[in-house]
């Protein structure tokens, strides 16, 4: 019996657009103290912390073998790259201006979901997408010549992050949600540790092993906190609905991760911005209206409902 329930899978990622800015701004505001390797060990080793506790609690399943181990180890290499991009380029650019200019994401993933997971992609959906990337540009106006090379740290998150979340896609279903993060946690502490003592042992400034101020622990926590209750939200929103539809909702990542910006750092968006706010907001909020709507004629009438793929529309 299919599990896709697509309505449900965009509330559950609109939940991790709403906790995966506040992350990185925890982050973004550590970059300066805290190397990057040390960042992510325990940023990974707090995720280990909080669930390893609770499978062993509720016997949650969590072995894995095969195809499924596989896939999880690619799964989290990919973490680990994605997230050590975006640690890098938050150092660089605001919050708002790195997650915006990683939101070519999108699309990358419109395309490999079609051409890899063969899911539809309908033109409804593409225009949503188009026109929130429309009003990603409005927001913060992304200039490459601006920021020079750094502005590509935020591309290597958006390709990363389009494999990792398929590769999510392709298991979310034979495995259990805080299983595959705890198992997934655990690859990624044994992976780091080697390369930084290793890294460190050669004096590689971003692999050094240096003891963070007592004041940055409860903030490593959080990220570490923030990471694990973000990530499990993605990969329930996998469980219940296509890549290609949750594409487009993330958009309301990026005035979110504004509105954190302006609160946190101070960097508040100018009207052109505000007006592209709207727009992103705006095509969000159709994709969530066209799948209720969709979700009401199947249930009234499923023999003259469009046609659906995965559980989605093909429109």
């Amino acid at each position: 019996m299919s599990l896709d329930r697509p309505v449900l899978g965009i509330g559950l990622m609109l939940g991790f657009c709403v906790v995966a800015p506040m992350g990185d701004a925890v982050a973004k505001i550590l970059g300066d103290t805290v190397p990057l390797g040390l960042l992510l060990f325990i940023r990974f080793a707090v995720q280990v912390l909080l669930l390893v506790p609770l499978i062993a609690a509720t016997g949650r399943p969590w072995r894995m073998r095969g195809r499924v181990l596989r896939l999880t180890l690619q799964r989290t290499l990919l973490h680990i790259i994605g997230i050590g991009a975006m640690f890098t380029a938050l150092k660089h650019l605001p919050l708002a201006d790195a997650i915006a200019i990683a939101f070519v994401m999108p699309f990358i993933m419109l395309l490999l979901g079609r051409f890899i997971l063969d899911e539809e992609v309908g033109g409804r959906r593409l225009i949503a997408c188009a026109v929130g990337f429309a009003g990603t540009l409005l927001v913060i106006q992304p200039s490459f010549a601006a920021v020079g090379w750094n502005a590509l740290w935020p591309l290597l998150v958006a390709i990363t992050f389009s494999f990792f979340i398929l590769t999510t896609r392709q298991i979310a279903k034979e495995t259990d949600p805080i299983g595959l993060q705890a198992v997934s946690g655990a690859m990624a502490v044994l992976i780091l540790a080697p390369f930084l003592l290793v890294g460190d042992a050669m004096g590689v400034a971003v692999l050094e092993l240096t003891m963070p101020a007592w004041l940055d622990w409860p903030m490593l926590f959080a990220i570490g906190a923030l990471g694990t209750c973000g990530h499990l939200l993605m990969t329930w929103s996998l469980r219940y609905a296509p890549a290609a539809t949750l594409a487009p909702m993330q958009y309301l990542e990026i005035p979110i991760a504004t509105l954190i910006g302006w609160a946190v750092f101070g960097d508040l968006p100018n009207g052109l911005a505000s007006v592209g706010i709207v727009i992103t907001v705006g095509s969000g909020l159709y994709i969530v209206m066209r799948e209720r709507a969709i979700a009401r004629d199947l249930a009234k009438s499923p023999e003259t409902a469009p046609k659906v793929q995965g559980g989605v529309a093909a429109e």
